[in-house]
């Protein structure tokens, strides 16, 4: 390894995360990231999710957040913002860049969560099983649910799309959210695709 990249690996494996909350229709979300990317996106279930009445747009606001905030945090809170009050023009937004040891590598959970995150778009679903597929193992549906569960920047990475082949929504944060997931599922196909 030559010595700028040794560096640049010293310099990213010490990065230092700040947390920025939000308060958006699910209640507190909280986003920690550093300089290189966002770490993890966490709903924190503090409250039901909001009931949309008519057409009034959702909002996401940010309740604290720390002096200086990276342009990776600031895209993503702004790409969060959108999804909940105009989502169908997420898919136009710049992503952040993502900075978890989970989505680095070519691990069966970080070519999974990446495929979603290309592939299965605002407003659609894909099964457990398909998702497998997609990721060149048709056998791995357990596999897929399990990175599903690791995800750490879920809403971003929309593991709420996935659904099991029935039809039936499935579990969503370990089954705690499994109506966040109902509600997210009702507000894109409300939003209208996009």
């Amino acid at each position: 390894m030559s010595q700028g990249s040794e560096m640049k690996k010293q310099r990213e494996s010490r990065c230092t995360q700040k947390t920025i909350s939000l308060l958006s229709p699910l209640g507190k979300i909280q986003v920690s990231g550093c300089e290189n990317g966002v770490h993890t996106i966490q709903i924190l279930m503090d409250v039901a999710p909001a009931e949309r009445s008519g057409e009034a747009p959702l909002s996401c606001v940010v309740n604290d957040s720390p002096a200086e905030m990276s342009p990776e945090l600031q895209r993503c809170i702004e790409w969060l913002q959108a999804y909940f009050s105009e989502p169908q023009t997420t898919g136009s937004l710049q992503l952040p860049s993502f900075h978890h040891p989970a989505l680095q590598g070519d691990s069966f959970t970080s070519r999974v969560l990446r495929l979603l995150l290309r592939d299965v778009k605002f407003g659609e679903t894909v099964s457990y099983k398909r998702l497998a597929e997609m990721a060149g193992n048709p056998k791995a549906v357990r596999a897929v649910g399990g990175a599903m569960r690791r995800n750490p920047i879920p809403l971003i990475i929309p593991c709420h799309r996935v659904i099991s082949s029935s039809g039936q929504s499935g579990s969503y944060m370990g089954g705690a959210g499994d109506h966040l997931k109902q509600w997210l599922l009702t507000h894109e196909s409300r939003s209208g695709k996009g």
